[in-house]
């Protein structure tokens, strides 16, 4: 909830404008790596890699391990990218280095959120569960990781030099940021108990 936070609070309409570009990707920078440390925590909690099952090789990657992995994977490209962005001066650099793992974070974010409601589908035998805490944090959850593949397509850079849509890149980020908030909060009573 920390890092999306941070990342909100970096995307906020007039919060740039207003603290300036090396705040808005301090922001980003210290918020991705509370999104590394969660999915770290999340990757261990999600228990064994593989499972045996009674067809094929005997032998199935878990849902549940597939999505804890590939999210901390692209946890660990906005690393590079928020950490890239504090130094980054030119096109060349903005582009490899910020927003090639950028777009790469967001698929692994994509794939990483398809798994989790793949995952809730085979646990709990159901596709639509609107009175279930975990199927609104996997619904929230897979918004926020379509807002920020959004962001990362807008958030290209030409070899002009300009985004390509600086304000759709902002709102898809900040919107992300919000829903991957709201997704923890959803199941925070339960992890309470």
């Amino acid at each position: 909830m920390i890092g999306s936070a941070l990342f909100a609070l970096g995307s906020a309409p007039g919060f740039g404008s207003w603290a300036g570009a090396g705040a808005v990707n301090a922001s980003y920078f210290v918020g991705a790596w509370f999104f590394t440390g969660a999915a770290l925590i999340q990757l261990v909690l999600s228990g064994a890699m593989t499972t045996s099952v009674s067809y094929g090789s005997g032998v199935m990657v878990r849902a549940e391990w597939l999505a804890a992995s590939t999210q901390f994977f692209g946890t660990l490209l906005f690393n590079v990218s928020t950490g890239a962005a504090l130094a980054a001066h030119s096109i060349k650099g903005q582009t490899h280095l910020v927003w090639t793992p950028d777009a790469a974070g967001s698929v692994a974010f994509l794939i990483s959120g398809y798994f989790v409601l793949v995952t809730y589908r085979h646990v709990n035998g159901v596709r639509w569960a609107p009175r279930d805490g975990d199927w609104w944090s996997g619904q929230i959850n897979f918004l926020g990781c379509v807002a920020f593949g959004v962001s990362a397509v807008a958030s290209y850079i030409t070899s002009a030099g300009v985004t390509v849509d600086a304000v759709l890149a902002n709102t898809g980020t900040f919107v992300g940021a919000v829903c991957f908030f709201l997704a923890s909060a959803v199941v925070l009573p339960k992890a309470a108990r």
